[in-house]
This record gives structure tokens, sequence and C-alpha cells, in this order.
């Protein structure tokens, strides 16, 4: 199985910049599409940004233009670059990975990290 492990949340203030990081376990890392996706209190999980094992590219029209999800197959490690953060971008920000059978919005994903906590003060 995969395990995934985020870290590089925390508190920040509105316009400032985060850089979450996530660290995958297993040989086959390169195969699987990731995802990072938040959840803010009441509201729904959603996918904010993800990219595939060919490197296509999907980012959540509230994020684009600020947010770059990037991978690193040789470290088994994605990044979700966070640029002019803002308040509504405070939520659990979860890594996950699935085997990219469709699209990156509606794929299953099926491996999921603990999550980090992002904070934007304004």
């Amino acid at each position: 199985q995969v395990q995934l492990v985020e870290s590089g949340g925390g508190l920040v203030q509105s316009g400032g910049s985060l850089r979450l990081s996530c660290k995958a376990s297993g040989r086959t890392f390169s195969i699987f599409a990731m995802g990072w996706h938040r959840q803010a209190p009441g509201e729904q999980r959603e996918l904010v940004a993800g990219i595939s094992s060919g490197g296509s590219l999907y980012y959540a029209d509230s994020v684009k233009g600020r947010f770059t999800i990037s991978r690193d197959n040789a470290k088994n490690m994605v990044y979700l670059q966070m640029n002019n953060l803002k308040p509504e971008d405070t939520a659990v920000y979860y890594c996950a990975s699935g085997p990219g059978l469709g699209g990156l919005r509606t794929m299953r994903y099926d491996y999921w990290g603990q999550g980090t906590q992002v904070t934007v003060s304004s």
C-alpha cells in the first residue's frame, strides 16, 4: 500500500506563501496520479490541484494562478506551492494518490495522508 505524509502547513498572513510537501512510500510512486485536496470547517472536501503520472495538471478555479502542484518522482515527493494566500484558503490540506484511470478531477483517490492545517489570517 501507498503511505502518504504531508508537511508544511502553518499560519500565514493574507498575501503570504506556503509550500506543502507530501512524502510517499513505495517503489511505484511514478505511476500514480497525485492530488491535493482541502476541507474547511462545515464544507465539502474539494480537489484543488492534481498531477498525473505524465505531468498533466488540474487546478480548481479558486486557486488558478496562485497554486502550483509539482512532483519529484526520484524523491517520491509531491508539492503544493501556495502563493497570494487568502483567508478563504484556510483548511486542512490532504495529499492523495490514485491509479489515474480517468480525469484528475473525477478519478478515484485511494490513498490519503493525515492532513496538514493551513490557516491564513486577514
